[in-house]
């Protein structure tokens, strides 16, 4: 029975992967690492008051390109596979997980880094809320460049945004789970 439940898995996993529209989601997902990427690397020196902030955005957009290309890379290799019409068979049903462990473990350890990643980033960012965008002229080392500040904040934001109504649907599909039961 398990190996039909990785099969079916599998099978799921792959329509999902072969769809024209999830791989230019993804596409257009990694626009916004790249900026974050951007921004941090160009204001890398103008937020004294936390030099943490442009580091995070610079590390998060560099390894969440990673995380889409990788899932891109996933995907298009699964839909060349699919287009050659190679399946699973019933003998070596057990193989792919195996062979595709690695990538599973890869992928766990990225989400995990931008995870905690992303509370620290709460932690610099919301620690200095509303700096001086401006140097001022007695504590000139006292603001943050008023594009990348903005931007850290509009980027935590959505992570917020994405994160609470992930465990909004997941705790409703719960609840209605439990409900059938």
């Amino acid at each position: 029975m398990p190996g039909g439940v990785e099969k079916a898995c599998h099978r799921c996993i792959s329509k999902i992967a072969s769809n024209a529209c999830f791989v230019s989601l993804l596409c257009t997902f990694l626009a916004l690492p790249l900026s974050m990427a951007f921004t941090g690397m160009t204001f890398l020196e103008d937020c004294p008051i936390q030099p943490l902030i442009p580091l995070y955005l610079l590390v998060c957009g560099i390894i969440g390109a990673l995380k889409v290309s990788l899932l891109l890379y996933n995907c298009t290799r699964m839909r060349r596979l699919l287009s050659k019409a190679v399946v699973i068979d019933d003998h070596g049903g057990d193989v792919y997980p195996r062979q595709n462990a690695h990538k599973y473990y890869i992928h766990l350890l990225l989400s995990l880094f931008l995870f905690l990643w992303f509370f620290l980033g709460n932690y610099w960012v919301f620690s200095v809320y509303l700096p001086d965008f401006v140097p001022p002229f007695q504590q000139p080392q006292d603001y943050c460049d008023k594009t990348l500040y903005l931007f850290a904040v509009g980027v935590l934001v959505l992570g917020l945004l994405v994160l609470g109504g992930s465990c909004v649907h997941t705790w409703s599909r719960w609840r209605s789970a439990a409900e059938e039961d």
